[in-house]
C-alpha cells in the first residue's frame, strides 16, 4: 500500500485535477522527489531550487506537521497520509 498525498486545490492543475495521488517513498523528501517526477508541474510550487519547502507551504504526515517530526527526513510507511497545505493570505476590506 503506497502513501496517499493530498493535493490542495491551487496545485491540482499539475495533477490533472486529482485531489489525491498515491506514491511510494521512505521519507517526506523522497516523496516530494517522486511527486515532482510524476507531476512535473508541481516542481517549484512546494519546494524552492535548494530543495527546502517554501515558507508558505506546510506539510503534514498523518495530521502532524513535519517540523514537529524530522522535517524532510521524516520516515514514511505504507498507508501514511501526507497533506500539502499552502498558506492562505490576501483579501480586501
Amino acid at each position: 500500500m503506497p502513501v496517499t498525498v493530498y493535493i490542495p486545490t491551487p496545485f491540482r492543475r499539475a495533477t490533472n485535477d486529482h485531489d489525491r495521488v498515491e506514491l511510494r517513498a521512505t521519507t517526506v523528501g523522497g516523496l516530494l522527489d517522486e511527486l515532482e517526477r510524476a507531476h512535473a508541474g508541481l516542481k517549484g510550487l512546494v519546494r524552492g531550487q535548494g530543495g527546502d519547502v517554501h515558507h508558505h507551504v506546510n506539510i503534514y504526515v498523518n495530521s502532524e506537521a513535519i517540523e514537529a517530526l524530522q522535517g524532510l527526513q521524516t520516515p514514511l510507511k505504507d498507508g501514511d497520509e501526507v497533506a500539502i497545505i499552502p498558506a492562505l493570505a490576501g483579501g480586501a476590506r
